[in-house]
């Protein structure tokens, strides 16, 4: 394939690294404040059922107008991770509690009450529990099927880097639609971003997922802004179409507190643009290529768009 030229930024927005100081961020990175009654009902159904969310453990900027449409991405098995990511929100050290046991089942009375057509589950990394949470993923999505059998699943998952490699059938046999695992940076970052996880570890998890059931969709992730360039963002695609995955999301690291990984720069949203036809090229199903793409950020739309393209692809052959 011919090798697509990624444009140069045309606004350049360095990050002052000295003191780790936060750059003002540029126009197409600024979103609104959460409000409305859309909002207003998310949040008091996700108190109602004492459910985290990560939208609000990893100060997510699309909170505001996910919530007001009433999608919420679940974050469960507690609010602190065993893992210490230098770019993440979310707490770190000991989880001070056992996995709760009736968490799934709140869960999916809060995707009921919700309405929901797609939810995605979450979680933090619990690398204190024997099997990392596998059964509990493979709990809420049986909760949900009970209770809203008509809703899409899709679950982002930790890389269970510690446990029996024989965990990952538990979740795969309770048939999510979706299995999403973040690779979140390029693999020469790793030592620096994403110290407590292995690239290929991660990489081979979700491949696995692919010969366990090929039914299954597999997504995963990274962030651009934090030093990575071109080549290692194009590796990072092949390697990822190697292990087979059908959607990528590419989005801008912003980075939450002084004390986390420094920003490098924002990417303009050329660059995002020409990253997206790249990777279509290279075979991935569906690709989400923003400066505010998330995971979950309009995950329902592109599951349905995701299922198209491969019906579509199927159709050709």
């Amino acid at each position: 394939m011919r090798d697509l030229k990624i444009p140069e930024q045309r606004h350049p927005e360095k990050a002052r690294k000295p003191d780790n100081a936060q750059p003002r961020k540029p126009s197409w990175i600024r979103v609104k404040a959460p409000q409305g009654d859309g909002y207003k009902k998310t949040h008091e159904i996700m108190r109602e059922h004492k459910l985290t969310t990560v939208c609000e453990e990893a100060a997510c900027p699309n909170a505001g107008e996910c919530w007001s449409q009433g999608h919420a991405t679940m974050m469960i098995m507690g609010e602190v991770c065993t893992r210490a990511c230098s770019f993440c929100n979310i707490a770190t050290g000991k989880p001070p509690e056992d996995l709760d046991p009736f968490e799934p089942g709140r869960v999916a009375n809060a995707v009921e009450k919700l309405g929901l057509n797609h939810v995605v589950i979450t979680s933090v990394d619990r690398d204190d529990v024997e099997d990392g949470g596998a059964e509990h993923f493979a709990q809420t999505i049986r909760a949900i099927r009970h209770r809203s059998p008509e809703t899409t699943i899709e679950i982002l998952t930790p890389d269970f880097l510690k446990c029996d490699p024989s965990v990952l059938e538990i979740v795969v046999e309770a048939k999510p639609d979706v299995f999403n695992h973040n690779l979140e940076t390029v693999p020469g970052l790793y030592p620096e971003v994403r110290p407590g996880a292995r690239y290929f570890h991660s990489l081979r998890l979700l491949q696995r997922v692919k010969e366990l059931d090929p039914s299954i969709f597999t997504k995963s992730g990274i962030m651009v802004g934090l030093g990575e360039d071109k080549q290692s963002v194009m590796q990072v695609m092949d390697d990822m179409r190697a292990a087979d995955i059908d959607f990528l999301t590419i989005g801008q690291y912003l980075q939450p507190t002084p004390k986390h990984q420094t920003l490098d720069r924002f990417v303009h949203p050329d660059e995002f643009k020409a990253y997206e036809t790249a990777a279509y090229g290279k075979g991935f199903l569906m690709v989400s290529a923003t400066p505010l793409t998330r995971s979950s950020y309009h995950a329902g739309d592109d599951f349905a768009r995701l299922r198209d393209a491969r019906e579509k692809k199927l159709a050709q052959r």
